[in-house]
């Protein structure tokens, strides 16, 4: 009898908690789909100011644009640039592992630039820098740089754990930014040779965007690093490109966003193709409708998404729950085979691109703070679909019949954490 009690107390206590998290999941879901349909194609003229104005976003021209492949070509970029620096860096990352060769060279690099009198900020995420150490925190701040956490968890303010910086932000003079998807992390090294090279992209930016860039960094400078004089200066020259270009940024909202909105004002302009390339790829109803909907315009869609090298197996379950409703559709499914797929790129009929931090899914649309940029313009787009097919030609295709054959208990996994769609 002494051991019947504290087992229904266990009881009790699964199913109550069990009911909590499904009611938690039913809130998150939204409360209604987006169907959004476009009235000018990307091929259009006018479209970079169309969507520009629904997004709420101004438009950039005199722009050039450096596709920077993996991290022997990014890395090596971001500290040049940094050891360039004159008057001032912002740097803004999710990721920043202190005990890598990466942080220490990024962290060398900070600390000389203080010493020689450039202002060095810094916005570091509080959950996913977590690992930077009291050291590396110490040698930054008595350099002279200004390194502030983001959303630093407490006991009183617990909610806000979920709501995470996720931007990939380095600025330098505001001449020159970087964008894209890698952290600062060994994982990020090399060429993605194997599964410990990671597959990423980031984009250097020169021209007025990267001021916008700096915009955004300053958007979570201001919220962490108490009184700041935000420095947004005219010295940048425009060049001979004019490709219309404008940044979306997205923070925690209840359901949509200019950056959502802009994802789903993509697929609907699309008239031939698209070509994704995202980790953690997790649909909603809205983004799964305008994946569908350009389906039945006659679009093209390719993607290349993580395959079982991945740092995330939940979301990779969540992931997969949906390929049998997008390959019935006739969606292209990709999963990258040689190591992990961090690269995030959209093109649309080989004239509209976009690049940044946010992946397709949920917490980048409407969780996380996020930065895309997007561009008008064919140079880029067909730098971007060079790597897009040679990703392509590393990955496995998925066919429908085959991969209806795959386990019992792997759909099962599938649709357990399919669930949890709307927090991944």
């Amino acid at each position: 009898m002494s051991l019947k009690k504290p087992l229904r107390r266990a009881l009790y206590t699964f199913l109550i908690a069990g009911a909590i998290i499904t009611v938690l999941l039913l809130l998150a879901q939204d409360q209604e789909t987006l169907t959004i349909r476009s009235d000018v194609s990307a091929e259009d003229a006018r479209h970079p100011a169309y969507i520009a104005a629904l997004v709420g976003s101004d438009l950039s021209t005199g722009n050039t644009f450096i596709v920077h492949t993996n991290g022997d070509q990014f890395f090596p970029a971001m500290l040049n640039a940094i050891r360039g620096a004159k008057r001032r860096i912002s740097f803004e990352s999710y990721i920043f592992k202190s005990g890598t060769g990466m942080a220490s060279e990024f962290t060398r690099a900070f600390e000389e630039a203080a010493k020689r009198g450039v202002k060095v900020n810094l916005v570091l995420d509080a959950v996913g820098a977590s690992s930077l150490s009291d050291d590396d925190l110490q040698r930054l701040r008595t350099a002279g740089c200004t390194v502030a956490l983001f959303n630093a968890p407490t006991w009183y303010s617990i909610e806000e754990l979920n709501y995470r910086t996720h931007r990939k932000i380095l600025v330098v003079d505001g001449e020159v930014g970087f964008t894209g998807g890698a952290g600062v992390d060994d994982q990020w090294k090399g060429d993605a040779r194997n599964k410990e090279e990671w597959r990423d992209t980031q984009i250097e930016v020169h021209g007025p965007l990267a001021r916008l860039i700096e915009g955004g960094f300053y958007e979570n400078f201001v919220e962490t690093a108490g009184e700041v004089t935000p420095v947004l200066d005219d010295r940048v020259p425009p060049s001979n490109e004019e490709g219309a270009s404008y940044l979306v940024r997205s923070s925690p909202t209840g359901g949509s966003n200019d950056l959502k909105r802009l994802y789903l004002f993509a697929l609907a302009s699309a008239k031939r193709s698209v070509d994704i390339t995202t980790p953690y790829f997790v649909p909603d109803e809205s983004t799964l409708w305008a994946l569908e909907d350009a389906r039945r315009r006659g679009v093209r869609i390719r993607m290349v998404v993580e395959g079982d090298i991945t740092d995330a197996m939940p979301v990779k379950y969540a992931s997969r729950h949906y390929y049998d409703r997008l390959l019935s559709g006739g969606v292209e499914m990709f999963e990258y085979q040689p190591t992990m797929m961090h690269t995030k790129t959209l093109i649309v009929d080989g004239i509209w691109s976009m690049f940044g931090s946010a992946n397709f899914d949920n917490r980048s649309l409407e969780l996380n703070d996020e930065l895309n940029v997007a561009v008008t313009n064919r140079e880029l787009a067909a730098r971007l679909l060079q790597d897009f097919d040679k990703d392509m030609a590393a990955s496995r295709k998925l066919e429908l019949n085959t991969w209806r054959e795959r386990s019992f208990l792997m759909k099962t996994r599938e649709r357990f954490w399919s669930a949890f769609s709307e927090v991944f």
